[in-house]
């Protein structure tokens, strides 16, 4: 059994941001990635997809994205980048890993297991497998017999069945994949509660510099700010809000409220015979792997203080409002990482375990 100073669960821009610091701190690790290959969550996307923050705020600490930093770079130049930045830093990504159990042995040491590796004893443990694990789907989907797909599980749209597409959720991936397909198909989408984009650019400057300067993307997740940006959940309007849906030929529809067989209800009283459903309603997580007492709550949710667990030696890195707005979006890995990071190596100084 291989015994390591700290393995960093997730090959993602959160794991590749810890890991990094954790090279340079000179510990030895594992950062374990149940993908193939570094970036293939990413490749694997829907075609089309560009992430909503410009290239100046989507690189990690230490390495830029090449092209305009003003515009948005797609999901696979994004995946090669991730696969280049573990390369430039030497980041020990052990590749087609999944972890399937985090536990605590009586030395207080972390046992590692899962599939592809044979299983690891560390001093610490960081957790960056994301947030966003499983797809959000109503009850009434169970039973639903239109094909159903995940905005995640999409990848290329031509394996979309031919006829009317109803995307259920109207947030920056739903509305997305909206407006890509209505070139080829009759396209719904189904809305929740009211949503109000915000400008791509205010006075010739992106949104995210706005969001940066003024502070505002790093509000603390507890402060009346943070609070606010939460309910408000900002993103840039390119094309996407539905006045441009409808004007493109989207066919807004309120909540769809369930469904007999291939007929969808929705909250107005009409109905819908789609051709498929994809799901775009969010995601929610899975923290089952984690077998350590004290590490989550009755609920199965994770207990932390911006990623730092009471458990001691366990970390988390790029959950969605960790810290911040910027927590979850690439441009807060880094910064999230390092604050994780610094306490890992503070503790390990004051224990002598690294």
């Amino acid at each position: 059994m291989r015994k390591l100073d700290v393995v960093v669960v997730g090959g993602g821009q959160a794991g590749l941001a810890a890991g990094r610091l954790l090279v340079e701190a000179g510990t030895r690790l594992a950062v374990l990635d149940a993908q193939k290959t570094t970036g293939d969550s990413w490749r694997r996307r829907y075609q089309g997809l560009t992430l909503f923050t410009p290239r100046e705020y989507s690189a990690l600490s230490g390495m830029a994205i090449p092209g305009d930093p003003g515009g948005y770079p797609d999901k696979d130049e994004f995946a090669d980048y991730l696969e280049a930045y573990a390369r430039q830093f030497r980041i020990p990504v052990r590749s087609g890993c999944t972890t399937t159990s985090v536990e605590r042995d009586v030395s207080g040491a972390f046992r590692v297991t899962g599939e592809g590796f044979d299983p690891i004893i560390a001093d610490a443990v960081v957790i960056a497998a994301g947030g966003f694990r499983n797809p959000i789907k109503p009850s009434w989907a169970a039973t639903c017999t239109i094909p159903q797909f995940a905005v995640d599980e999409l990848g290329d749209f031509e394996r979309l069945p031919s006829g009317p597409l109803l995307v259920v959720g109207d947030g920056a991936s739903g509305r997305d994949v909206a407006a890509l397909n209505v070139p080829h198909r009759p396209v719904l989408i189904s809305t929740g509660r009211s949503r109000k984009l915000l400008p791509e650019r205010i006075l010739g400057r992106s949104l995210w510099w706005w969001l940066d300067v003024t502070g505002l993307v790093r509000a603390p997740t507890g402060s009346f700010l943070g609070k606010r940006m939460r309910a408000v959940d900002p993103f840039p309007n390119r094309q996407r809000d539905l006045d441009d849906l409808t004007s493109a030929g989207i066919e807004i529809r309120p909540r769809a409220i369930g469904a007999e067989g291939r007929i969808v209800r929705f909250a107005d009283g009409s109905t819908l015979e789609p051709a498929a459903i994809i799901w775009a309603i969010g995601y929610k997580p899975d923290w089952s792997f984690i077998q350590v007492d004290g590490a989550l709550d009755e609920r199965g949710g994770i207990l932390h203080h911006q990623g730092v667990s009471p458990v001691e030696g366990l970390y988390f890195a790029g959950l969605p409002w960790q810290r911040n707005r910027a927590s979850g979006l690439v441009m807060g890995a880094s910064e999230d990482a390092a604050l994780v990071v610094d306490h890992l190596l503070r503790r390990a100084l004051s224990t002598d375990t690294v």
